[in-house]
């Protein structure tokens, strides 16, 4: 039996979110100083921007905004992954963590899609 979902702190993708966002804080600690605000800030602003929009789009009314948040997220996924490469092409990440990364983020697209299909036929 499902456990019963009181709050976007018991869905599985808000979950795998805020570990991603722990996991690209450690990646992103030992960036080039002169990227603080460049690289570093954007990355970690997008990975922030995905377990956010997730929340916020559980808390609204209708399933319509929710879809819709879901959707924001799935962009945010898509500009961090953008970004991650970019980091590993520029060597600021190993290629061991650009594709741990990659496989963590494709699995959360995966279920974040799986969930606004289930909202769309419910």
């Amino acid at each position: 039996m499902e456990k019963d979902i009181r709050s976007y702190k018991d869905l599985k993708i808000w979950q795998r979110g805020i570990s991603l966002v722990k996991e690209i804080y450690k990646e992103t600690q030992n960036f080039p100083r002169q990227e603080l605000y460049g690289l570093t800030n954007q990355i970690r602003r997008a990975a922030v921007s995905i377990p956010s929009n997730i929340a916020e789009g559980h808390t609204r009314q209708h399933r319509a905004e929710f879809r819709q948040f879901l959707s924001m997220a799935l962009g945010s996924l898509a500009e961090l992954e953008t970004q991650i490469l970019i980091s590993s092409e520029l060597n600021y990440i190993s290629h061991e963590a650009c594709e741990n990364l990659t496989q963590k983020m494709d699995s959360l697209g995966k279920m974040t899609r799986g969930l606004i299909k289930k909202l769309t036929n419910p």
